[in-house]
């Protein structure tokens, strides 16, 4: 077994517009490194996030709040619909390290 990720190995991937990513999934666990831009179009996600910003800063806005996330803070966001969330972006890009669960739900974009 491999213990380390070599990131720069990875491709990076564009799942759709403002973002891409790159990934390793093993035992239904996904390291996740997720570089946002400013051109992201507004959409919500209902799935569950873990990790941490590593560069940039960002607005996440929930069902009852917008919360303003900097470099080297935390991100916990449960999955679900009552957990729904949407990002904007506030530097030029926001890179952030994610470890998710394969199963939860997909992005939903709109922009409502």
């Amino acid at each position: 077994m491999d213990y380390r990720i070599d990131f720069e190995r990875l491709e990076w991937e564009i799942p759709f517009e403002g973002v891409r990513h790159k990934f390793l999934d093993q035992n239904g666990t996904r390291l996740r490194l997720v570089e946002y831009s400013e051109n992201m179009p507004p959409h919500w996600c209902e799935r569950g996030h873990v990790g941490i910003l590593l560069e940039g800063r960002m607005e996440i806005e929930y069902v009852s709040e917008t919360v303003l996330y900097k470099k080297g803070d935390g991100v916990h966001i449960p999955s679900g619909e009552e957990h729904r969330h949407r990002a904007v972006i506030l530097s030029e890009i926001a890179l952030c390290l994610f470890v998710e669960n394969i199963n939860n739900k997909v992005v939903t974009l709109n922009e409502d």
